[in-house]
């Protein structure tokens, strides 16, 4: 199998010109597409409406990988945390959120991440390598199948920073996309950064038009900086513009997701803070309750915290939700992915 080659890792133009070279018609590879994404078939020798011959010639050159099933953990709220090896040996979570009629899989573009987050499980992981654009699109795939579900949403929310592995990314959201893939609608699919500036332009640009959020987590650039690295680099005033320049090309609102963090962001001036910050932009907000971490030095906010800060952002012209965690119990919400 060293010697052949993934056609799970290969686009719909490279398959064409695979066929191409053949002297077969371009349809073939939207038809291989199919079985590979849509059907989720792996064996070449049920291609049926490939002939004989180019079925011997497809197996003897190729194969169709597939991330490995490890472990799944079941939680208590329906959720499923799955643990899925790559052909390297490394291993990745993504977590199946069932909910009502929506049934969404959260996926990981990389293995670990380089962001370093101090309320993150996998920041304390470090970068170890990227997802190839199949990887990412393949936990969507092997989870439906194993859930026997059609998958409604997509979040990229799972282990690394999407927009620090965009090109792949971009890859795996025309798989998903992709009348002859899974054909996910590109509003269903959403991307969360930790406010990565150039790629919330990029994404500003790109067609399909995927959703956007953005983990804030505090709208005071000090303490932001203190819980997120990467704040150092793109500041609150460069996040808010890249925000604003989103909504403008996509008139799509931007959801912010802040993390309630006890004692640490819960105050009456990280509530101002964050009504100044929202001001003026197409927002919605999540208020997410910290969820524990091991050897992470933070505490879940009470109930009365999340209450008081709640009822402080009722005053605030946009949406507010408290997000209810999923998978909190098998380790698989928010803030809990990681692979030690």
């Amino acid at each position: 199998m060293d010697r052949k080659i993934n056609l799970k890792a290969r686009s719909l133009k490279e398959l064409e010109l695979l066929f191409k070279k053949r002297k077969e018609p371009s349809y073939r590879a939207g038809q291989l597409f199919v079985w590979i994404w849509k059907k989720g078939i792996e064996d070449i020798s049920l291609y049926t409406n490939f002939s004989k011959r180019l079925r011997e010639y497809l197996k003897a050159n190729f194969y169709v990988g597939k991330l490995s099933l490890r472990a799944c953990f079941n939680s208590e709220d329906g959720s499923v945390k799955y643990v899925f090896e790559r052909e390297n040996g490394e291993r990745i979570e993504s977590v199946f959120i069932p909910c009502k009629e929506r049934r969404t899989v959260c996926v990981s573009t990389q293995v670990g991440c380089p962001l370093g987050c101090s309320f993150c499980a996998t920041g304390k992981m470090g970068i170890k390598d990227n997802l190839s654009g199949w990887e990412i699109a393949d936990q969507v795939l092997q989870i439906a199948r194993h859930q026997n579900v059609r998958v409604s949403n997509v979040v990229f929310m799972g282990m690394g920073e999407p927009f620090l592995n965009w090109e792949n990314v971009k890859r795996a959201i025309f798989i998903l996309n992709s009348n002859f893939g899974m054909n996910i609608g590109s509003r269903k699919m959403t991307i969360s950064t930790a406010g990565i500036i150039p790629g919330i332009y990029s994404l500003a640009d790109f067609s399909p038009g995927v959703r956007l959020a953005v983990s804030l987590n505090s709208a005071i650039q000090e303490k932001r900086e203190k819980i997120m690295p990467i704040a150092k680099k793109y500041s609150l005033s460069e996040l808010k513009r890249a925000i604003e320049f989103y909504y403008e090309r996509k008139h799509r609102m931007v959801t912010l997701e802040y993390v309630l963090i006890n004692s640490f962001n819960t105050a009456k001036e990280d509530f101002l803070a964050l009504k100044k910050f929202s001001k003026n932009i197409k927002v919605k907000i999540n208020l997410i309750p910290f969820n524990p971490v091991k050897d992470v030095p933070f505490l879940a906010p009470s109930k009365n915290e999340i209450a008081r800060f709640y009822k402080w952002c009722l005053s605030l012209p946009c949406s507010v939700n408290i997000r209810e965690s999923r998978g909190r119990d098998v380790r698989g919400a928010c803030g809990q992915l990681a692979i030690v």
